[in-house]
């Protein structure tokens, strides 16, 4: 059985542009951080070499998965869909929510619950011999849990986000919620290299408290 998270965690990823408040539970992900311009080269190498490992990574999961006759039955499904690539996102210039040049970003693809720290380290070794790459130096296997959150689906340019963020934000305030950082996720749910800016698909994030 294959894992698809499209279709097997719609409450994650089946999200509609009208904000929702979601409980985001304990998840786990390969990340790399940068800052900068995301239109620059520095942002298309952290997105690469996060990838140059993911797939590696459900690779490893897989064989384990299907070979390993003493553990299978420990495994609810034997493959899964790598998971899109995410985003943590700050300005060091509030009063300028565009100036790209300001931001500082962590960069992240989710792992399935079965990949664990001991898998990540042997897999990103293999990758280190197999493509070599300075930047996998910088990735990381991290824990996060977001918890209560408020998200909503944005359709269109990345530079038009700020119209969704505020429509997220009045209904927090009607909600009687309180956003608890002014930093924010995205979940691309499209590739933003092959897509038209109107076309994009994204997924914006923040807590609530």
């Amino acid at each position: 059985m294959k894992h698809e998270w499209r279709k097997q965690e719609k409450e994650l990823y089946g999200v509609s542009p009208k904000p929702q408040v979601i409980q985001v539970p304990k998840q786990t992900f390969i990340t790399i951080k940068g800052e900068g311009n995301p239109n620059e080269e520095a942002f298309s190498d952290r997105v690469g070499v996060l990838y140059s490992l993911a797939f590696p990574l459900k690779m490893a999961f897989k064989r384990m998965a299907v070979n390993n006759k003493e553990r299978r039955e420990e495994f609810s499904y034997t493959d899964y869909t790598v998971y899109p690539l995410e985003g943590e996102w700050q300005t060091t210039n509030p009063d300028d929510l565009l100036d790209k040049a300001s931001f500082h970003y962590t960069l992240m693809i989710r792992q399935s619950d079965y990949i664990t720290e001991e898998i990540f380290e042997e897999t990103l070794e293999t990758v280190k011999k197999k493509k070599p790459h300075p930047l996998l130096d910088e990735i990381q296997f991290v824990t996060l849990e977001e918890g209560r959150c408020v998200h909503a689906l944005h359709n269109g340019s990345f530079d038009d986000e700020p119209v969704t963020f505020a429509k997220m934000e009045q209904f927090a305030q009607e909600q009687k919620l309180q956003r608890l950082h002014p930093h924010h996720k995205e979940i691309y749910l499209n590739d933003a290299r092959k897509t038209p800016p109107k076309k994009r698909k994204t997924i914006l994030r923040f807590q609530v408290g």
